[in-house]
């Protein structure tokens, strides 16, 4: 399918994306963060070269940073990908009162186990490496995916659980000059300040209302993903003149798969 570019969404295409300013991170380490209002591509499911006007594009881990953009380095941090649970150590997968491991049936993936101190500590020494790769590759920002995992646990890990695990590889990507994004979990925003998280990356936020938490949390470094037409009108109405917003096809496939999908506002 060809490239599904919608126009007259209800941005203000004049506003010019202001150069991304350095923060200070937890470990007093200047990190970059993304332009706000800039043109997004979101490359996770396959890498291509970035469209006209994309300066920000997020690719998974295992691919090479895109050349003259914001390049952000996508990591599933807190669940196994799938067919990869057996690379983990059993103790470190989440198994349920009774035996069973815990699966987030949406992607078939094992959830990891990040409930105790020890647990994290070990989890957050194998993403680490993942981090370490990702800067060394020349990535700017680090995006670990499944923070809101704890939702889907059956209540053996909590919100807390999530917050400790994240400051955690937060604090690692910063001693290695990344930029950190908060993927989704807008209910854990308001936790900012204790997780040292820098932006965020939202998945649908305008289908489900929640870009505006996300824009006031991060004061507008927000980069969106919408999966329907519908979300993406709503998104480039309600945010298109501030945040950087791309729609695309579920399966983030590239351009030569038949799937393909990519609007902008």
């Amino acid at each position: 399918m060809a490239a599904a570019t919608l126009s007259g969404c209800g941005a203000d295409r004049t506003t010019t994306p202001g150069p991304a300013r350095p923060v200070e991170s937890a470990n007093a380490t200047k990190v970059r963060l993304p332009p706000v209002h800039g043109g997004f591509d979101y490359q996770i499911g396959g890498s291509y070269s970035p469209p006209p006007g994309v300066a920000i594009v997020s690719r998974d881990h295992s691919a090479s940073p895109a050349t003259g953009v914001y390049n952000i380095c996508y990591v599933n941090a807190f669940q196994a990908q799938s067919g990869e649970q057996g690379q983990w150590p059993a103790d470190l997968l989440l198994h349920d009162r009774n035996g069973q491991l815990v699966i987030d049936r949406d992607w078939n993936e094992a959830l990891l186990d990040i409930g105790t101190p020890g647990k994290r500590a070990r989890v957050a020494a194998r993403i680490d490496r993942w981090i370490d790769e990702c800067a060394a590759k020349g990535f700017n920002a680090v995006e670990p995916d499944n923070y809101d995992s704890y939702s889907r646990s059956d209540g053996l890990l909590t919100a807390n659980d999530a917050v400790a695990f994240v400051t955690l590889l937060a604090d690692h990507a910063h001693a290695r000059g990344l930029a950190v994004g908060q993927k989704n979990t807008a209910e854990l925003a308001s936790s900012r300040s204790r997780t040292h998280l820098d932006f965020a990356v939202a998945e649908e936020c305008a289908e489900y209302d929640e870009c505006g938490t996300y824009a006031a949390a991060f004061a507008d470094h927000v980069v969106v993903v919408e999966y329907t037409d519908q979300g993406l009108r709503k998104a480039c109405s309600a945010f298109g003149n501030r945040l950087s917003i791309v729609r695309r096809d579920r399966e983030v496939t590239a351009p030569h798969d038949n799937g393909y999908v990519r609007g902008t506002c």
